[in-house]
């Protein structure tokens, strides 16, 4: 296993501001996602959004072979889902939207849930205890607490509701590289794991089932999908840990006034 690599004031600066141009790419596809768009044309306009507006690198293109710059993940897609001209959104579909950023050698990854035309309240009731979970887990961070004591956060308040966590994937370190230690499960044992030091910079993205927490990869080598065909939903954004606490380096302008509050 590789070293945890600790920010300095500088680096985090300059992930600060990675996370602050992410954060506005979701201001702006807020405007343009909706009903009869297609996952091809989520991923262009963000693509032109990042590269011509903000001057920066849709970071996961190219990565590992993957050919768009972002996912997108309906109904009982988990994760990884590919951008298709065929797939267009409808009306009672949720869909993640997760996205990485690199500006200035420095990384952000943060994804969120779009809920599309009436959606049922059971898929909506799905994306929002996602939410809350994600938030339960960030709220753990501090310098002297374990990455336990975040994925039983996450793990506790997905499971009274009656969701299961995945445990196939899990948030990771991040910074001048997408995928840097440590990993960050969405379940575990409180006091356990690595203790958090100030400097670390890493992502919390729960993936969360309806059903049962088993996921299957499809034939394309990338698309996650439940086993049992059940709602998935998944929340992310990059956090760091500071000298008192955690900042949240993906914050949206919509999440400023109650964020973490929930």
């Amino acid at each position: 296993m590789s070293e945890i690599v600790l920010k300095t004031p500088e680096e985090l600066a300059l992930l600060r501001e990675s996370g602050r141009l992410l954060a506005s790419v979701f201001s702006y596809l807020d405007t343009q996602i909706k009903e009869g768009c297609s996952t091809l044309q989520i991923d262009q306009l963000a693509d032109h959004f990042i590269t011509e507006t903000l001057k920066a690198r849709p970071a996961s293109k190219g990565q590992y072979g993957f050919p768009f710059s972002l996912n997108t993940s309906i109904n009982q897609v988990v994760c990884h889902g590919i951008p298709s001209e065929t797939v267009r959104l409808k009306s009672g579909d949720i869909v993640n939207v997760d996205i990485t950023l690199e500006k200035n050698g420095f990384i952000a990854d943060s994804s969120k849930m779009y809920m599309i035309g009436d959606v049922s309240p059971f898929a909506r009731r799905l994306v929002d205890k996602t939410y809350e979970a994600m938030w339960a887990g960030i709220r753990m961070v501090k310098p002297g607490a374990t990455l336990g004591d975040i994925g039983y956060a996450i793990q506790r308040h997905s499971e009274k509701n009656g969701y299961s966590v995945v445990r196939d994937y899990c948030g990771h370190g991040i910074g001048r590289e997408m995928h840097e230690e440590p990993q960050v499960l969405h379940y575990g044992t409180p006091h356990k794991g690595v203790v958090l030091r100030e400097g670390m910079v890493f992502t919390i993205e729960p993936m969360i089932n309806q059903g049962k927490a088993k996921v299957k990869i499809k034939r394309d080598g990338w698309t996650v999908v439940t086993a049992d065909k059940k709602l998935s939903a998944q929340w992310e954004h990059t956090v760091a840990v500071t000298a008192d606490g955690v900042e949240v380096l993906t914050l949206r302008d919509e999440e400023d006034a109650n964020a973490g509050l929930i």
